[in-house]
C-alpha cells in the first residue's frame, strides 16, 4: 500500500495554497501514485511528490508536467505558477553552492578544492599556459574563481565564439571603457592585443575556435594575437588538444606548459562539499558527507551536479546543518540528474531526440552501467553532442564520451524506460560493437567475424555505425565463400600452432626458472625464517624481553628487512611526569637554547616550565591565561618570547628569558596562526593578511607592514632558518611555499605535492609537514621544487603533532603512543623508539635542544620528560641481553641456519 503524503504545514501562503491545489488535482485524476505519475511526466517521483510538498515553489517545467499528467491544462498552471512566483519569496541568493552554473571571480570565497591547481597557475612562469580537462571536470570555474579572482593585476577573459575579435574588442571595451567598434577596428592587427592589454589573458573554452568560429582567418589571428601577449593562460576541452596541434604557434607556446584538469581526489571532493557551508556558518551532516563522496568520488564531471544537489539541499537544510534526510528528500544527485535531462531532452527537435537517445544508448551496458565510447563509434550529431556535454550529462574528453554519472541512469525515468524497452538489443549492440572493433585491430583477419548461430541471432533494429556495418557485411560475405570444411581445417591448423608455440615457451621458461630457483633457494629460505622469527621475537616481547631483542636483532643482521628494523626499536623507554596539569594540554613548545618547555592548555592557560631543576619536581610558572583554549605556542629563536594564541584571538608575548615569565604585551591584533621569523613576530587572522611586529619588548609593539599572499585564511605557518622563505598552510590543507626575502613584494614559489596540517623547518632546508597518518620530509633547497625526501607513517592513529629536530623527529598520535625516528639517511629515517604512557591521545610534542629528550603532553593533562637511548640498537640490545642466545634457542628460532647469535661474550 503506497505511503500517504506528509501533511501540509498550517498557514495561508500562496506556496501552501498552491500546493493544496496540486494535490487535489491529483485525487481528480484519480490519485494516481507518484511512480505511476513519474511515468506519465517523465520526470522522478521524487521531484513531482517535493512539487506538492509546500516547502518550496517547484520549477515551472515540473508543474506544467505535473498538470499534464493529471490530464489538466499545463499553460492554465503556467499561469497560476507566474503568480505564486512573483509573490512569494524564494530565499535562493544566501546559498553557498552555484549550483549548476560555474563559479565567477566574486563566488571565490566558496571555491574550495581547486587549490593545488590554482597555485599552480599562480606561480607558473610560463608565458603560455593551457588548462585541458573533460567537459564538467570544472575548467572554467578554476579560471575565474580560482585564477582570476586571486590574480591582483587587471584580466582580460573572453570566449572566443564566432568572431573572435568582435569577443575580444567587447571584453577589451568592458575592461578600459573604451569604444568596441574602435577596439575591434585596431584589434585586427595581432600586435595591438599586446599594446592594448600587457597583463593576464584567459580565454575559457577554447574550444569554440574549432566548433563556432567557421572562419580560418580568425582562427590565425586570435591564435596569432595571443602567443605575442604577455602572459595567456587558455581553457579547453580535452577532445580538443589535436585540433590545438595543427597550429605550429600553438604547439611551441604549449609545449611543456600544460596543467590537466582531472576528477577531484577524495580529500579536495570533501573541501568542495564542505568549505562552502562553512563559510555561510553551517555546516554539513557527518552521513551526509559520507554519501556525497560515495555518490561522487572519482567521477570527472559531477561536481555541476553535486552543487545543484547541494544548492537545493541547502533549502531544505536543518537550522544551519545540511542533513542526509534533506539531500534525499530533494531526491538526491538523481533528481538534479533527471531534472536537467528532461529539461535538455525536451528542447530538441524530434530528429535530434532520435539522435540524443541513440548517443546514451551507445553509452549504457544491458547490467545498466555506464561505459565510454570513442566519438567515432558514436557518429554523433556535433550540436547534439555538445549540447548534452553543455548540460553537463555527459563528459567529453580527448579518450571519447561517457555518461557524466550513473545517477543518470537510475534517476531520469525515460532513459530507465529506454533502456528497459531495448535491453537486449544493448547487450546484441555491445558484443558487436567489441567484435567489429576486434577485426579492426587484427587488419580485418577473417578469423575475426561473426559465423554461424552468432552471426544470425544478431537482431534487425540495431543503430549500427559504418564500422559495424562493414563487419556485418563482411561477416555474411564470409559465410557464403568459405565452406563448412575449410573453416574446421584452418581452425585445427591454428590450434596446432598455438599448442606448438605453448610447448616451445613451456620448454624454455622450464629452463629459466629451474636455474634461477638453484640460485634463489638458499636466499628464499634465509627470508622466510627471518620472518618467523620476526614474528617469534614480537610475541616473545611480553614474557621474555632480551631473547625477543636478539632474536630481532639477529634476523636483521642476516636480511635487513623492514618488519625486522621495527624489532629493534626501544619500547622501554623510562620517563617522568614534569607536572600534572588542571587540564587537557591543546599545544607545547620547547626552547630552542634553554631546557625550558611552554604548555598550552584547555582553560587557556599557558604555562612554563625548566626542564633543568633538579632534583623533581620541576618548578612551573603560569605565564599567561587566554579566555579561551591556547591553539598555538611559538617561541624565538633565541628562546626569550614565547607567543601564544587563543581560541579568543588574542595574541599574547610573554619574556621567558630568566626562567621566570613576565607577560610583556598583547598584541592589537586577532590571529588564528603566529610564527617568528628571527626576532620579528608574524601573525595572521581569517583574512590571510600576514601582519610583522618588532620592538616586542617595548611598551607598545610596533607594525612593520603587512603582506596579503592571496592564498585565503591560513592555519599555520613556519619560516625557513634564513628568514627568506615561508612554508604556509591553508584551511584547504595545501602548503605553499614562499619567498619572503622582501615581504612587501613576496611571491609564491611553489605548492608541495601532499596536503598537510601543520609545518616545521628544521636546519637551513628541510621541511616537514604532516597529513593524517603520515609525516612528509621535503628538501627545500630550490623552493621552486621541493622535492619529497621521505614519508613516515603514523602507525595507525592518526597524526595529532609533530616535530623535527636536527637529527630526528618525534610524530604524535591519537591512539596516545608516540614514535620517535632517526633521520641519520632522510631518504630511509629508522624508528628508533615507542614511547608509551599516556592514557588517552598524544596532543602535542616537542624535542629538547640536543634531540635525545622528548616532550608530550596529552588529553589525560600529564606532561612527560622522555629518555630514549640514542645509541646503535645492536649496542643497547647486547648490554642488556642476559643470558646471551643458545643454540638450542637459535635452533628454535632459526631452523638449520648458520649458529651467528648477535651478542658474543
Amino acid at each position: 500500500m503506497p505511503r500517504r503524503e506528509r501533511p501540509l504545514e498550517e498557514g495561508e501562503s500562496g506556496l501552501l495554497r498552491f500546493a493544496a491545489d496540486l494535490r487535489r488535482l491529483r485525487e481528480r485524476a484519480g490519485s494516481p501514485t507518484y511512480r505511476e505519475l513519474s511515468r506519465r511526466a517523465h520526470y522522478s517521483a521524487a521531484a513531482l511528490s517535493e512539487a506538492a510538498g509546500g516547502r518550496k515553489l517547484p520549477s515551472l517545467a515540473v508543474t506544467k508536467a505535473y498538470a499534464k499528467a493529471c490530464d489538466a491544462d499545463p499553460e492554465e498552471w503556467a499561469r497560476r505558477w507566474r503568480a505564486v512566483a512573483e509573490t512569494e519569496a524564494r530565499a535562493a541568493g544566501d546559498s553557498p553552492y552555484v549550483g549548476l552554473a560555474m563559479f565567477q571571480p566574486d563566488d571565490a570565497p566558496k571555491f574550495f578544492g581547486r587549490e593545488r591547481l590554482t597555485a599552480e597557475l599562480l606561480i607558473t612562469r610560463h608565458r603560455f599556459t593551457g588548462v585541458f580537462g573533460p567537459s564538467g571536470v570544472g575548467k572554467s570555474s578554476l579560471l575565474r574563481a580560482g585564477l582570476i579572482a586571486r590574480t591582483r593585476e587587471p584580466v582580460l577573459l573572453f570566449t572566443p565564439g564566432a568572431n573572435p575579435v568582435e569577443e575580444c574588442a567587447v571584453a577589451l571595451a568592458r575592461l578600459t571603457g573604451a569604444d568596441a567598434v574602435e577596439l575591434a577596428e585596431e584589434l585586427k592587427d595581432p600586435e595591438v592585443l599586446r599594446r592594448k592589454h600587457g597583463h593576464l589573458v584567459v580565454v575559457d573554452q577554447f574550444e569554440e575556435l574549432f566548433t563556432l568560429c567557421r572562419d580560418e582567418e580568425l582562427r590565425v589571428w586570435l591564435i596569432a594575437a595571443l602567443t605575442r601577449c604577455t602572459k595567456v593562460v587558455i581553457g579547453v576541452r580535452a577532445d580538443y588538444y589535436g585540433h590545438c596541434t595543427q597550429y605550429p604557434e600553438l604547439v611551441e607556446v604549449l609545449r611543456g606548459s600544460q596543467v590537466m584538469v582531472g576528477a577531484m581526489r577524495p580529500d579536495e571532493l570533501r573541501l568542495a562539499i564542505t568549505e562552502p557551508a562553512g563559510v555561510a556558518g553551517a555546516k554539513v551532516e557527518t552521513a551526509l558527507l559520507a554519501r556525497l563522496m560515495a555518490d561522487a568520488v572519482g567521477q570527472a564531471a559531477v561536481l555541476p551536479l553535486l552543487s545543484h544537489a547541494l544548492a537545493e539541499t541547502w533549502q531544505h537544510r536543518r537550522g544551519m546543518t545540511l542533513t542526509l534526510a534533506g539531500y534525499e528528500e530533494v531526491g538526491g544527485l538523481e533528481h538534479a540528474v533527471a531534472r536537467t535531462a528532461q529539461e535538455v531532452f525536451d528542447g530538441f527537435t524530434a530528429g535530434q531526440q532520435q539522435q540524443a537517445k541513440r548517443i546514451l544508448l551507445r553509452l549504457v551496458t544491458a547490467e545498466d552501467t555506464k561505459r565510454r565510447a570513442h566519438k567515432d563509434e558514436l557518429e554523433a550529431d556535433e550540436d547534439v553532442l555538445c549540447a548534452l556535454a553543455a548540460a553537463r550529462l555527459v563528459v567529453i574528453d580527448r579518450d571519447g564520451v561517457e555518461l557524466a554519472h550513473e545517477a543518470l541512469i537510475r534517476g531520469w525515468p525515460a532513459f530507465a524506460r529506454w533502456i528497459e524497452e531495448d535491453r537486449e538489443n544493448i547487450k546484441a549492440q555491445r558484443e558487436l560493437t567489441h567484435a567489429a572493433q576486434t577485426w579492426e585491430s587484427l587488419d580485418r583477419d577473417p578469423g575475426a567475424l561473426y559465423r554461424g548461430r552468432r552471426l544470425a541471432t544478431v537482431p534487425s533494429g540495431l543503430s549500427l555505425n559504418s564500422r559495424e556495418r562493414a563487419f556485418l557485411a563482411a561477416s555474411l560475405a564470409a559465410e557464403h565463400e568459405i565452406s563448412v570444411s575449410a573453416r574446421r581445417r584452418t581452425r585445427r591448423q591454428r590450434q596446432l600452432l598455438v599448442a606448438l608455440a605453448a610447448l616451445v615457451v613451456v620448454a624454455a621458461s622450464s629452463t629459466i626458472f629451474a636455474l634461477q630457483a638453484a640460485r634463489t633457494a638458499d636466499e628464499q629460505r634465509t627470508a622466510a625464517a627471518v620472518l618467523r622469527a620476526v614474528g617469534d621475537a614480537a610475541v616473545l616481547r611480553s614474557t621474555n624481553p632480551a631473547l625477543a631483542q636478539q632474536v630481532a636483532l639477529a634476523a636483521y643482521q642476516m636480511v635487513p628487512l623492514p618488519q625486522a628494523r621495527n624489532g629493534l626499536r626501544q619500547e622501554d623507554v623510562p620517563s617522568q611526569v614534569l607536572r600534572d596539569a588542571e587540564s587537557e594540554v591543546s599545544a607545547l613548545v620547547v626552547g630552542p637554547t634553554r631546557q625550558q618547555v611552554a604548555t598550552g592548555h584547555r582553560d587557556g592557560a599557558v604555562v612554563l616550565t625548566d626542564l633543568d631543576d633538579l632534583p623533581s619536581p620541576r618548578t612551573s610558572h603560569e605565564a599567561t591565561r587566554h579566555a579561551g583554549a591556547v591553539t598555538a605556542l611559538a617561541m624565538d629563536s633565541a628562546g626569550g618570547l614565547v607567543a601564544s594564541v587563543g581560541e579568543d584571538g588574542a595574541v599574547h608575548v610573554v619574556d621567558v628569558f630568566l626562567g621566570k615569565p613576565r607577560r610583556l604585551t598583547v598584541l592589537p591584533a586577532r590571529a588564528a596562526a603566529i610564527a617568528w621569523q628571527g626576532s620579528t613576530l608574524v601573525t595572521t587572522g581569517h583574512d590571510g593578511v600576514l601582519s610583522f611586529w618588532t620592538d616586542l619588548r617595548r611598551e607598545r609593539p610596533r607594525l612593520l607592514h603587512t603582506v596579503q599572499l592571496g592564498l585565503g585564511p591560513l592555519a599555520g605557518m613556519a619560516f625557513r632558518d634564513d628568514g627568506h622563505v615561508l612554508a604556509a598552510v591553508t584551511t584547504g590543507r595545501a602548503v605553499h611555499l614562499v619567498d619572503v626575502t622582501a615581504p612587501r613584494e613576496a611571491a609564491l614559489l611553489s605548492l608541495t605535492e601532499k596536503f598537510a596540517g601543520s609545518a616545521q623547518f628544521a636546519g637551513r632546508n628541510l621541511l616537514m609537514t604532516t597529513a593524517a597518518t603520515a609525516v612528509h620530509l621535503w628538501d627545500t633547497t630550490d623552493p621552486r621544487d621541493p622535492v619529497l625526501r621521505a614519508e613516515i607513517p603514523s602507525g595507525g592513529g592518526e597524526v595529532t603533532s609533530a616535530w623535527l629536530g636536527t637529527g630526528s623527529v618525534a610524530v604524535a598520535t591519537d591512539d596516545g603512543l608516540v614514535r620517535l625516528w632517526q633521520l641519520e639517511d632522510q631518504e630511509e629515517p629508522v624508528e628508533q623508539a615507542l614511547l608509551r604512557g599516556h592514557t588517552g591521545p598524544v596532543a602535542a610534542v616537542g624535542l629538547t635542544p640536543k634531540g635525545d629528550e622528548v616532550v608530550t603532553g596529552g588529553a589525560d593533562r600529564a606532561v612527560r620528560l622522555w629518555n630514549a637511548d640514542p645509541r646503535d640498537p645492536a649496542v643497547r640490545i647486547c648490554e642488556q641481553a642476559h643470558p646471551r642466545m643458545s643454540r638450542e634457542e637459535w635452533r628454535r628460532y632459526f631452523g638449520d641456519l648458520d649458529f651467528a647469535p648477535p651478542c658474543q661474550d
